[in-house]
């Protein structure tokens, strides 16, 4: 994205233009947001969710959210900043929404592929082990290559479809399901490696 106040090529504002109308307190704030950011906030909500009313209230508290943290907030990576944002918000009513048994979403998708690691750290109660783990994930995932870290970043934390990871990447589906089971057993050894026996 260029550092010029528009998209020139959609007549969108620069991300730090949109900054700046939330620290003026201006409501277009939420209306370029919204202009700018509304199809890939709604596909981290369906991808997780999975309905389309609770997508709409996920990204009207999202709105709400962004406008309650900027000021005193100034993030250097907007799209990151309410993506993330948008995430807690949708996985806290995926989980509210769990009882009511709703169709199967992104979310328990990846989590089933990724069972056995969530599994074992649902079971540690201790804060600073659950922090070890963190750690550990975070450096495992630091000696991977960009191409490996957006795969995986796709699909455990925005929970993106196979094919939708695929598509992005121009790959198949077969090769994304490939490059995340290799990832998966990387990440295992380096568990096993660190005393998670898993």
């Amino acid at each position: 994205m260029s550092q010029s106040t528009t998209d020139k090529s959609k007549g969108l504002l620069a991300d730090e233009a949109i900054i700046e109308l939330y620290w003026k307190r201006d409501e277009r704030a939420i209306e370029e947001t919204d202009l700018k950011y509304r199809k890939y906030l709604y596909s981290i909500a369906y991808n997780i969710v999975h309905d389309e009313p609770d997508c709409e209230e996920c990204l009207n508290d999202t709105y709400f959210g962004v406008w309650n943290r900027i000021p005193p907030a100034r993030p250097n990576a907007f799209a990151a900043f309410i993506g993330k944002i948008m995430r807690n918000i949708a996985v806290d009513r995926y989980r509210r929404n769990t009882s009511a048994k709703r169709s199967p979403t992104e979310l328990e998708a990846s989590l089933d592929e990724f069972g056995e690691y969530s599994d074992r750290a649902s079971s540690v109660d201790d804060e600073i082990a659950v922090r070890e783990v963190a750690r550990i994930l975070s450096a495992y995932l630091c000696e991977q290559s960009e191409h490996d870290q957006l795969v995986f970043i796709c699909r455990y934390y925005y929970c993106d479809k196979l094919r939708d990871i695929a598509r992005m990447l121009k790959v198949s589906e077969a090769t994304v399901h490939r490059e995340l089971l290799a990832l998966r057993e990387g990440l295992k050894e380096r568990l096993k490696k660190e005393g998670y026996e898993l």
